[in-house]
């Protein structure tokens, strides 16, 4: 069984403009993350935008569905910009049925050698294998049903909006 990784883009592929103090991507850095890591999971990697997720649009987010419903895989990770994570997790969670989306992203670009991103790839390859259908988002470790999450940007981590309820599959509205 193969899992399916879509790029969207976010922190996680930015790079640094040395010239003009600017972040801007190139390219993703998820085969290099892999390899790194030594990840020897069947995968299929497919970028579908190179996108800073406050760039994000309806039009973008319909993208991310499409492809989730389309691809045969039905395990997927999806790398995208913190700041509206939960927000397309809210769209996958309407137009996604039967198939585990785990969302995950990083705080720092990888490029920048002290990224949470290859960790939080590593978790939500994990988490995806391990969980029941339904849409999550994964940072930092843990993992969240996508309408039980918040960026904290104040700590900058992801919490329960919640605490108290258990960190399982809600039912999508």
């Amino acid at each position: 069984m193969s899992i399916r990784i879509l790029v969207t883009g976010g922190t996680f592929d930015k790079e640094y403009n040395e010239l003009n103090g600017t972040l801007f991507f190139r390219d993703t850095y998820v085969q290099q993350m892999l390899e790194r890591g030594r990840c020897h999971l069947p995968l299929a990697i497919e970028v579908l935008m190179m996108k800073d997720s406050l760039e994000m649009t309806a039009a973008d987010r319909a993208v991310i569905v499409r492809a989730c419903v389309h691809c045969d895989e039905n395990k997927v990770v999806i790398t995208h910009g913190t700041d509206t994570m939960v927000e397309t997790a809210q769209v996958l969670a309407a137009g996604v049925p039967n198939k585990t989306v785990v969302l995950t992203g990083a705080m720092v670009p990888y490029a920048f050698g002290s990224s949470d991103g290859l960790f939080n790839l590593g978790s939500a390859l994990s988490f995806v294998q391990a969980l029941p259908p339904g849409v999550y988002v994964a940072m930092n470790g843990r993992v969240f049903p996508w309408n039980n999450v918040r960026k904290n940007r104040d700590a900058g981590v992801f919490e329960a909006l919640r605490p108290d309820e258990p960190q399982r599959a809600l039912p999508t509205p």
